[in-house]
């Protein structure tokens, strides 16, 4: 009697603890789905900067690296091959392996670290996304140098070198988003960085350290800092 009593209240016991887990994680599961409306002022998304150290074991290489002057690439040519300043670069050669061919086995042999090659006389420049192998979903084929209609969609200047200081005498701000090109070195170092924008210090690396987003700039006066004497 004893023994089927214990059973019993062991049983119970059990049932209750499982009662009470299951109301409690029935309760925390309504707490995680339920979004609560906020009337706070939303926080601007930070960039991430991850993708600035990714070529950084290249910054010593890059520094040390002589100018094939021969060979340079200049903004005008980066510009050309694009439909507008901003817009994923157009591919200006023939495809290696037919309209199919993309990432590690076709576009990456050549732009995830760049390279010089014959067929084109040229330096391959470095993509600043190697992660992203769908290469053609965004950079299509340049079959065409002119347009076959004029159109009167809008197109946005490019950034002026040289001219993009926040204040004078400060490192250039960065004219550009950073979405999709936060690994800086892959365009500003190198030997297939236009000439115009390749940077004088790869080996600084932490680039966001100086360089801020154009977005984050204010229009403002030349700050000049005021001297107070004791009197003041």
């Amino acid at each position: 009697m004893k023994k089927r009593l214990g059973i019993i209240v062991l049983f119970t016991l059990l049932f209750v603890g499982f009662i009470m887990n299951w109301g409690y994680s029935y309760r925390k599961g309504l707490e995680e789905g339920y979004i609560s409306i906020s009337k706070e002022t939303p926080i601007a998304i930070i960039p991430s900067e991850k993708g600035v150290f990714e070529r950084s074991e290249y910054a010593l290489e890059y520094l040390n690296m002589p100018i094939d002057v021969a060979h340079q690439r200049t903004l005008a040519t980066y510009y050309n091959n694009q439909a507008y300043p901003g817009a994923p670069p157009s591919i200006p050669h023939p495809l290696v392996k037919g309209e199919r061919g993309m990432g590690g086995k076709a576009c990456l042999q050549c732009h995830q670290n760049g390279g010089f090659t014959e067929q084109f006389n040229a330096y391959a420049p470095v993509t600043p996304h190697p992660e992203m192998i769908n290469c053609r979903q965004c950079h299509v084929a340049q079959t065409e140098k002119t347009l076959f209609k004029e159109t009167t969609f809008f197109k946005t200047l490019a950034a002026s070198v040289g001219t993009n200081n926040a204040l004078p005498g400060s490192p250039p701000v960065i004219p550009h988003q950073i979405q999709m090109r936060e690994n800086c070195l892959s365009c500003h170092a190198g030997p297939a960085a236009p000439k115009e924008i390749r940077v004088t210090h790869p080996d600084r690396i932490n680039c966001r350290q100086c360089h801020v987003p154009a977005t984050n700039i204010t229009s403002s006066s030349v700050f000049t800092r005021k001297n107070f004497t004791n009197d003041q």
